[in-house]
């Protein structure tokens, strides 16, 4: 049987509009030539006419966060602690079989920027889809926000899963959720607004501190979610263990049989 994989992350880019102003990745490229010093020096007596092409390796240094490119957030991003009083669990931690499993795709593309998603938004979407959510499948959002990588108003675009919207997924056994907006959250600019008009915090960041009552892992900046169909497929979206991390890089992919 023919099996289809589709790059459902984004590339990791210096220079584009992925992140908040001083968050962006930095990358240092080193090219063939600029790495010869270097090549000469490991091996005495080399010279530059000995090396294949007159080249030496290529590299690239990385300045980068945890939360920088497609990655998986662990619970630890959001609290230090459970409710419960018990050490929330880093990414180095989470078990691998969450982050293989069928994927279900939620399609909030019509909602407004900011707008934050409820439980019945959920229900009312799986419903139109036909689908009965299971344990540990993934669930993915496919936002405004996806169209929008790499342009100016990316990190402000699309709209954002709320605590009983995230609770909804949890509570039914849901382990590793995604989005392809900047945030599982909505994005602060409007978050902001709401809080000046309030001044309630519950609603900072709502969506994320879930994960204190149901601990979870989320996916955040994916991509071509666009191209999926509503159900599936299986995502496959290992995280890079970083010791003690709030989170870790990942090269999403969706597999279709």
């Amino acid at each position: 049987m023919a099996r289809r994989i589709i790059d459902i992350s984004v590339t990791l880019e210096a220079g584009i509009a992925s992140d908040p102003p001083g968050s962006e990745p930095k990358i240092r490229y080193e090219t063939h030539q600029d790495s010869i010093p270097r090549v000469l020096r490991y091996f005495p007596g080399l010279t530059v006419d000995q090396l294949p092409g007159k080249e030496g390796w290529a590299t690239e240094q990385c300045q980068l966060s945890t939360h920088n490119g497609t990655h998986v957030d662990s619970p630890f991003h959001y609290a230090s602690t459970m409710a419960n009083g018990e050490p929330s669990m880093t990414i180095d931690k989470a078990p691998l079989d969450w982050f293989m499993q069928p994927g279900v795709k939620l399609d909030f593309r019509h909602f407004g920027d900011g707008y934050v998603v409820t439980a019945a938004d959920i229900e009312a979407e799986l419903k139109r889809i036909k689908h009965t959510l299971t344990p540990l499948e993934i669930v993915v959002i496919n936002t405004a926000a996806g169209a929008k990588y790499g342009l100016p108003d990316y990190v402000p675009s699309g709209c954002g899963m709320g605590r009983e919207a995230t609770l909804y997924l949890t509570s039914r056994g849901i382990r590793v959720v995604g989005t392809d907006a900047w945030s599982w959250d909505a994005p602060f600019v409007h978050t902001a607004k709401k809080f000046a008009a309030t001044g309630d915090a519950s609603l900072i960041w709502e969506g994320h501190k879930s994960g204190r009552e149901i601990g979870y892992c989320q996916i955040e900046k994916l991509s071509n979610l666009d191209k999926l169909p509503v159900s599936g497929f299986t995502v496959v979206c290992f995280p890079v263990k970083v010791k003690g991390g709030s989170g870790g890089w990942t090269r999403a992919v969706a597999i279709m049989d």
